[in-house]
């Protein structure tokens, strides 16, 4: 028993509490993929945006985020929510006729 507990803590070591939620989110022509995450209030997240196609932005003002990504390009923040609810952000960046309907949501949980 306690050399299957040695060898789950070295193939799978814990979490640190302190390490930020990693979520990529891929932008395409008019679409965030995934389109809503969900986050808990006070854990830092990791958000990782690449462009599949051309420029895209998201902006959610409530959360501070800002990213902007080139063509084929990552862009990348930090954050950590400090109120619950459902937040959404729109791409920032006009990629065409689609632009409009181009939505990202974050549903922060306690």
């Amino acid at each position: 028993m306690a050399l299957v507990l040695l060898l789950l803590y070295i193939v799978v070591p814990p979490v640190r509490p302190d390490t930020p939620h990693h979520i990529q989110v891929t932008a395409r022509r008019f679409a965030f993929e995934p389109a809503e995450i969900t986050v808990k209030k006070g854990e830092a997240v990791d958000l990782v945006l690449t462009s599949a196609d051309v420029a895209h932005g998201l902006r959610i003002r409530e959360l501070k985020i800002e990213l902007n990504a080139s063509k084929a390009k990552t862009a990348q923040t930090t954050f950590t929510p400090q109120k619950t609810g459902t937040f959404t952000g729109h791409c920032s960046v006009f990629c065409g006729s689609g632009h409009g309907v181009m939505t990202f949501t974050i549903h922060v949980v306690s």
